[in-house]
């Protein structure tokens, strides 16, 4: 299957980390403006970026660096760059998108969001899916706390990339898993876990 390869990531920003924490909201409402391939990769390396010497290193920290979570993105018709509509599966050791599937999917998932519709409007949504045995096979039961722990960083990490270029992010939590999970078609055993919409924020 091809790959898309991202631009390399910023490693160091105009804003600082206490200036994006200060400035961080959750936004809801996005313009049609869309993204770059800098933006959308620079916000996928802060999800789940290689930070260091092996794939196992990356951006927000795992348990046991277990890393569980595998990262889609949906988008529509140039919503992207030159990105086509459709579904992307993160990369993280090539930095690098790969197409799962060909249709735009945005109105399917503000549907299976419980009819949240800026997750249509919004430029791509970003999909945390979770891979629950990775972390269990080393920690048993409490497996699938470490995993939503790792989402919450993961999330938070998005939001303060999401403020440091100044771009407007919401996490969204409230969705049917099965409509969420066939929206993207997601690979048992995935676990549709997280969703963030992310896009320039409309103007009041």
């Amino acid at each position: 299957m091809e790959q898309i390869e991202l631009p390399g990531p910023v490693l160091k920003g105009m804003l600082s980390v206490e200036e994006a924490i200060g400035r961080r909201r959750s936004r809801r409402s996005f313009s049609e403006a869309p993204l770059t391939l800098e933006q959308l990769g620079q916000l996928l390396w802060a999800a789940q970026g290689v930070t260091g010497e092996t794939p196992r290193h990356r951006a927000a920290p795992s348990a046991g660096a277990t890393c569980p979570m595998e990262i889609f993105v949906a988008t529509g018709a140039a919503t992207v760059g030159q990105l086509g509509a459709g579904v992307y599966h993160y990369l993280p050791a090539r930095h690098a998108l790969e197409q799962t599937h060909d249709a735009d999917i945005r109105e399917r998932v503000a549907e299976a969001a419980l009819g949240q519709d800026f997750l249509e409007a919004a430029p791509a949504s970003v999909l945390m899916a979770a891979d629950h045995e990775r972390t269990g096979r080393r920690y048993g039961e409490r497996a699938r706390r470490y995993v939503a722990m790792e989402a919450g960083h993961i999330s938070q990490n998005v939001y303060l990339q999401a403020e440091a270029i100044g771009l407007a992010t919401v996490a969204v939590g409230a969705f049917h898993d099965r409509a969420l999970a066939s929206a993207f078609q997601l690979p048992r055993p995935l676990e549709a876990l997280y969703l963030m919409a992310v896009g320039y924020a409309a103007e009041s």
